[in-house]
């Protein structure tokens, strides 16, 4: 039995010998989305963790509207304290900014959710505060359709940071993000 510590394995090797239960935690713990992570845990073993990234993008590319819903519920918004780990540490550069920009951040969560009736999500890993306002502000903007597709891509865009962590990839494969 292969044991993950502070939910990451080291390399796909390891990630292959999981127990089901385990391998499907570890993903889900990467992005809350149920039929995704049975979407994975039916493709194991993966060659290379870039063929596990790939499926994984497929997988999300694909997901039901509702599988994507159950992700969205499981993420903080941008500029409040996050309990878990993985937000905390993709969030901290947004988390320093002044107490001006993170109300303003709390207002337009507030305005993104009354007009989409979701969580406002975004990569935030290594953007600051105002970077991420901005973005929001702009995304405002779409129509819920379009909405929709950015925050699929974004949705991608963190799950594959967060396996690539998981999985101790020294070096990891980054796919293209839009806000």
């Amino acid at each position: 039995m292969v044991s993950t510590t502070e939910g990451r394995v080291q390399g796909v090797v390891a990630l292959n010998a999981l127990p089901e239960q385990e391998f499907r935690d570890l993903l889900l713990a990467c992005c809350h989305a149920p039929g995704w992570a049975a979407a994975l845990a039916a493709q194991r073993p993966f060659p290379a963790v870039a063929a596990l990234l790939d499926a994984a993008d497929a997988a999300l590319a694909t997901a039901s509207e509702e599988d994507v819903d159950a992700a969205l519920a499981a993420h903080p918004r941008i500029g409040e304290r996050p309990a878990n780990a993985a937000s905390r540490r993709e969030q901290a550069a947004a988390l320093s900014a002044d107490a001006a920009v993170l109300d303003d951040l709390a207002a337009g969560n507030r305005a993104y959710e009354a007009r989409f009736g979701h969580v406002y999500l975004v990569c935030a890993s290594g953007r600051s505060a105002e970077e991420l306002l901005a973005v929001l502000r702009s995304r405002l903007d779409n129509d819920p359709v379009t909405e929709r597709a950015v925050l699929r891509r974004e949705l991608a865009a963190i799950t594959r940071l967060r396996l690539e962590r998981a999985v101790g990839d020294a070096s990891p494969v980054r796919a293209g993000t839009a806000s």
